[in-house]
């Protein structure tokens, strides 16, 4: 999976999430420390702060904004914030993963849209694979993309990562991952600590609606 997707400003859903992530204490901390807004529509791209959903210290579900990449190094001297390397996690693997375990256990989160985008991988004659056109994807249904994540905190604030998967037979002409969906009414078994994240893969939305989308 690639790291872009898109919050759709239209749809009431969304918007009422990004509103109420706006006006969390969390936003006020990440305005301050990196003088950036929390994203409330268009593209959504690496180290942005968007709204996603978890449970609160009281167990109930609650929209935050986060930011989109757990780090690998801590913080370089004079900066404030740990830097973003890693987007994505395999869902296969990252129960087994130093770096993801701890979140793949009880730190799980949504991460809502209204699509996401793919760019074509096309193998070349020499092994390589160059990228192609640009693909819009969401559920058939029309609805949002719920996509499934794991967070954490680093220096005092969420950040987060998406899980993905080995994609559809359809999908897998376009990449060789993408990322694992929920439809909404499984989204509050996903962030629940006392439910095993391996057995909601069998849940996972793959009848996607697929169009072009230019760059």
């Amino acid at each position: 999976m690639c790291v872009r997707f898109f919050i759709d400003r239209d749809s009431k859903r969304l918007r009422e999430l990004a509103e109420t992530a706006n006006v969390s204490p969390l936003a006020d901390r990440f305005r301050s420390l990196l003088a950036s807004p929390i994203l409330q529509s268009g593209e959504v791209g690496p180290a942005s702060v968007t709204p996603a959903i978890a449970l609160n210290k009281k167990e109930i579900e609650t929209v935050f904004p986060m930011q989109w990449g757990f780090s690998l190094k801590p913080p370089a001297e004079g900066q404030t914030l740990p830097t973003c390397d890693v987007f994505n996690a395999r869902a296969e693997t990252a129960g087994e993963k130093r770096a993801f375990a701890p979140s793949w256990r009880s730190r799980r989160c949504i991460i809502p849209a209204s699509w996401y985008f793919e760019w074509e991988h096309i193998p070349s004659e020499n092994g390589r694979k160059r990228t192609g056109e640009r693909w819009s994807i969401r559920p058939k249904n029309g609805k949002e993309v719920f996509l499934c994540g794991l967070y954490r905190m680093e220096a005092g604030l969420p950040k987060f990562v998406v899980l993905t998967r080995a994609p559809t037979a359809e999908l897998a002409r376009i990449h060789d991952r993408m990322p694992l969906i929920l439809p909404e009414e499984k989204t509050a078994q996903w962030i629940d600590p006392g439910v095993k994240p391996e057995e909601m893969l069998c849940s996972a939305v793959t009848d996607l609606e697929i169009w072009r989308k230019s760059v």
